[in-house]
């Protein structure tokens, strides 16, 4: 990310970005990156696609390619770089510029090897499940959880959900649930537990405003969800926070 924040959203995670957030998806990782309402610049990224076979289906079989291996096994999960060298940023950009094919491929694998030889990093997920998918599931899916992290902060349908991914409203949330091992007002829920979370930490708001904010449209039902996820309640949760910085 060369400029910009905002939400960062990796299947149901979800996260702040800021300049210089560096992520690796694998194939079939659900992902949005949504811009802060209250900035004037819009985000900035970088984007580099490449095929898991783009050097042939045996290439990162090689002993020489094992770690590399394993950071593209891991990045079916969405991996963040929390630090890594200025050589990393660098390579990225040169990248960007570069236009004689032969050099970006061996910019390419270099960058890979510095990811996963010299840097540090987390999984956003426990597991991507929806990696086994095929394309039009893929699609499908991608266009039920774009409505939910459009949506999630308003007004949610679950009818509108169905209709976005074409399927009648019973068949979507056997559906939706098969998929992702989640009904749909769970995984709701779960992108506005986030948010409030976010909120709770990073602004003074009220209860009242952040239960609002975040999607709720009853305080009453806006504790009971959150405790029932974070097995504390909002206020002690921000106080909890707050004692750990003092």
């Amino acid at each position: 990310m060369v400029k910009g924040s905002g939400k960062r959203y990796v299947g149901t995670h979800m996260q702040d970005y800021v300049a210089g957030d560096l992520i690796l998806l694998g194939s079939n990782v659900p992902h949005c990156w949504k811009s802060s309402e209250d900035t004037n610049s819009q985000s900035v990224s970088i984007v580099v696609h490449f095929r898991n076979d783009f050097l042939g289906n045996d290439f990162f079989q090689l002993p020489e390619m094992r770690k590399t291996a394993q950071l593209l096994n891991e990045s079916s999960k969405g991996l963040h770089f929390k630090k890594y060298t200025d050589s990393v940023r660098k390579n990225m950009e040169q990248l960007l510029k570069e236009h004689d094919n032969h050099k970006k491929l061996m910019l390419l694998l270099h960058l890979l090897q510095q990811l996963a030889t010299q840097t540090k990093y987390v999984a956003l997920q426990k597991q991507n499940q929806l990696e086994a998918l095929s394309s039009s599931d893929m699609m499908r899916i991608q266009k039920a959880l774009g409505y939910i992290v459009d949506n999630f902060k308003e007004g949610i349908s679950l009818n509108e959900a169905a209709a976005v991914a074409n399927m009648s409203t019973t068949a979507f949330c056997k559906y939706f649930k098969r998929v992702t091992r989640k009904t749909f007002i769970e995984t709701v829920n779960d992108y506005r537990i986030d948010f409030a979370v976010r909120e709770l930490i990073n602004t003074d708001n009220s209860m009242a405003q952040i239960c609002y904010d975040s999607g709720f449209n009853d305080l009453s039902n806006f504790y009971k969800t959150f405790r029932s996820k974070m097995k504390i309640s909002p206020l002690q949760y921000r106080v909890s926070f707050d004692k750990k910085l003092k």
